[in-house]
C-alpha cells in the first residue's frame, strides 16, 4: 500500500516537476544567446546545430529537444525583434501605428523593416529566406498590416497586390543591395518611401 502518495503504473513517469522546467529554461535561454552571437558573426549558411550546441554549452539532446534545426533558433531569435515592430504598429503613434494616411504609414513601415534588418539581417536570413519566409507568423502579421493599409485606400484586388508590396523587403534583396550593391540603407530607404506614398498617395481614390 502506497500511503501519502499517488499510485503510479508500472513505467509511468513523473511529470516534470519545477526544477526541471527551470533546467529547460535556462538551457533554452543558453542556446538563445550562443546562437545569437554565432549568427552575428558571420554566415548564416554555416550555423550548424552542433557549433550551436558547443557554443551553449549543451549537448545535442538538449539542443533537439528545443530546437529541430538552425532556421528554427533564427525564427525564435528574430521574433523577439518583431514583436517590438507589431506592437509599434498595432498600439504606437503615426506614422507607423494608426492615424496616419495610408502612404504614409506604408512609408514609415518600410522604414522600420529596413532599420531591423539593417540590425539583425544575419538572423533574417536564417530564418526567412526561400519559400519558408512565408510560412512564418511575422509574415503573416506584416501581410495583415499592408493588406489593411491597401484595402483602405481603396487599393484594387489588394489580395493580389500585398505580396508585391511586401518583396522589397526580403532579406536576400536587402542583402544584395546592401552588400553586393553597396547601397546605404539611407537610399534604399528613400527609395521605398517614394515608392509607398507613390503607390498610395495622398488622395485616396474614392
Amino acid at each position: 500500500m502506497l500511503i501519502g502518495g499517488d499510485l503510479q503504473a508500472p513505467g509511468a513517469r513523473p511529470a516534470p516537476g519545477p526544477r526541471r522546467r527551470a533546467d529547460a529554461e535556462r538551457n533554452r535561454a543558453q542556446i538563445l544567446a550562443a546562437a545569437e552571437r554565432l549568427f552575428a558573426e558571420g554566415d548564416p549558411r554555416t550555423i550548424t546545430m552542433d557549433r550551436i550546441a558547443k557554443a551553449a554549452g549543451v549537448g545535442r539532446a538538449t539542443l533537439y529537444r528545443s530546437f529541430p534545426d538552425p532556421s528554427s533558433v533564427a525564427v525564435a531569435l528574430l521574433d523577439s525583434h518583431e514583436r517590438l515592430l507589431q506592437g509599434q504598429l498595432v498600439h504606437g503613434p503615426p506614422p507607423l501605428g494608426p492615424g496616419a494616411p495610408a502612404g504614409e504609414r506604408l512609408a514609415a513601415f518600410y522604414l522600420a523593416m529596413l532599420d531591423l534588418l539593417e540590425r539583425h539581417l544575419p538572423l533574417a536570413l536564417g530564418a526567412e529566406t526561400g519559400p519558408e519566409r512565408f510560412r512564418t507568423g511575422a509574415y503573416g502579421f506584416w501581410r495583415v498590416h499592408v493588406r489593411t493599409l491597401l484595402v483602405a485606400h481603396g487599393a484594387d484586388d489588394p489580395d493580389a497586390l500585398v505580396d508585391t508590396v511586401l518583396a522589397p523587403l526580403a532579406p536576400e534583396l536587402f542583402a544584395f543591395q546592401r552588400h553586393e550593391l553597396g547601397l546605404p540603407v539611407e537610399r534604399i530607404g528613400a527609395s521605398m518611401t517614394a515608392f509607398a506614398r507613390g503607390l498610395l498617395p495622398a488622395a485616396a481614390r474614392s
